[in-house]
């Protein structure tokens, strides 16, 4: 017993030598390069703050989509999922923190034996154990470590669904906004086709109109009627994955206009730095890097032994072969050093697979940090690109709609054929399309980009 000892006082002097072997090592964050993260950056950008300062509410500011995203982060399935999985890690963490404590238990124990024509013998324990495992070697303390990892990738992992559920509903959002402005579109031009078509069976009625302008005027309204039931069956099928969004049966969304969305003229996107303590997925990446960290460290004790004091004490009146009555007390304490010697190659093995999945779990997250800076000056060119065409929209609309009138007077006149009037009023139609579409993509814009940047996380 006093030879143990001694090992085991050996053991904790030799302690802080074993920290060099890698045990005891906290991790820390690998360096990071994010020099031009984001790409060249355009004068009209703001480089001193970001978009993701904003809370969701602020940037969102219809009423009803603010309604709707409350909706979502109160009933949607897998954000709801993602926090029972943060509870999941949360109470894995606590069992790890127990471990520190002794295990204490109740054991007593009875019995009656008795001999052909002898007395009946009662014997009884009454008492408890308690063993502990003393972490000299840092398998409880990594463990504890890996399982904090494990939480702090789990609630990046919930920021990330909320943040991606913000997102997809804000964008089903607009993008109804946008087919219901289509409808309106396609539905006045249908309008007037009907009323050109009107005009022209009076002009043949006259002489100065043929079968065959009235013709293809009709082909090109059936045309219009047949896009404008493809826009109404897009919308219900918007609808449809809004509410599945929702947690609710297939309904019509209520809602307002394009016209009514107000966002920021010039955008931000702050430092790159800010991604990694904004982004969700960047710290999750992290998150996994650490929990891979702190299994090498594990891989590396389990090369070391494990060392565990137990004992047990209580009321007994056995003792051996010996009944006694009253019964007295029983103390007993063990200590315990199991050594790893046929499981080496084993261990071994153990330590580079965790070796190797580091090294991973690093080129992850590094691959991780350049996707996001990807993303984010992708967003900024799709906002730059598309405020630009709808300025570009907005003139060509307003010199078609000139052509339209002109050509049809032209043609009521005698001046000009029906075709230069049909191409005309096609391009409108198609314009104007293509403008509301344009408007649409520019939202679209600062939503990627407050999304890239990580926005959305907190309430």
């Amino acid at each position: 017993m006093q030879k143990r000892t001694n090992y085991i006082l050996t053991l904790a002097v030799a302690l802080p030598l074993l920290s060099s072997c890698g045990i005891y090592n906290k991790y820390r964050r690998p360096e990071v390069k994010t020099d031009l993260l984001f790409g060249e950056m355009s004068a009209e950008i703001d480089t001193t703050s970001s978009l993701a300062d904003l809370k969701w509410h602020e940037l969102f500011t219809d009423t009803l989509l603010q309604k709707l995203i409350t909706r979502s982060l109160e009933a949607n399935t897998d954000l709801n999922v993602a926090r029972l999985k943060v509870e999941e890690a949360q109470a894995s963490l606590t069992s790890a923190r127990l471990a520190y404590l002794p295990s204490v238990q109740l054991d007593p124990e009875g019995s009656l034996s008795k001999v052909k024509g002898g007395q009946t013998s009662k014997t009884y324990t009454l008492g408890g154990s308690a063993s502990w495992e003393i972490d000299l070697f840092g398998k409880l303390t990594n463990a504890k470590r890996s399982e904090q990892a494990a939480l702090e990738q789990s609630v990046a992992y919930r920021q990330a669904v909320q943040t991606q559920l913000i997102a997809t509903v804000a964008e089903s959002y607009y993008t109804l906004l946008m087919l219901d402005e289509q409808i309106a579109i396609t539905s006045e031009t249908i309008t007037n086709w009907k009323e050109y078509i009107h005009s022209l069976r009076v002009l043949m009625k006259s002489g100065q109109a043929d079968r065959a302008a009235v013709s293809q005027a009709e082909a090109s309204r059936l045309g219009a009627e047949a896009s404008l039931l493809d826009l109404k069956q897009q919308t219900v099928e918007m609808e449809n994955t809004l509410c599945s969004l929702l947690a609710w049966s297939s309904q019509h969304i209520e809602r307002s206009s394009l016209d009514c969305q107000r966002f920021p003229q010039k955008l931000s996107v702050g430092i790159p730095l800010e991604l990694l303590s904004r982004r969700p997925d960047v710290m999750q990446a992290e998150a996994e890097l650490k929990q891979a960290f702190y299994g090498v460290n594990q891989a590396r004790s389990n090369f070391y032994p494990s060392i565990t004091l137990s004992g047990s004490a209580g009321w007994t009146n056995s003792a051996g072969a010996v009944v006694s009555n009253p019964g007295n007390w029983l103390f007993q304490a063990i200590g315990s050093l199991v050594q790893p010697i046929f499981n080496r190659g084993k261990n071994i093995a153990n330590l580079k697979i965790s070796k190797a999945q580091r090294e991973e779990a690093l080129l992850q997250f590094q691959q991780t940090l350049l996707d996001a800076g990807g993303e984010v000056n992708n967003a900024l060119n799709q906002w730059q690109n598309a405020r630009q065409k709808v300025v570009l929209d907005e003139q060509q609309v307003e010199y078609l709609s000139v052509a339209v009138h002109d050509t049809r007077l032209l043609m009521e006149h005698g001046t000009t054929n029906y075709l230069e009037v049909l191409t005309a009023q096609q391009s409108l139609l198609s314009s104007r399309l293509t403008m509301v579409s344009d408007r649409n993509s520019e939202i679209q814009g600062v939503i990627s980009l407050y999304h890239a940047q990580g926005g959305g996380t907190g309430n």
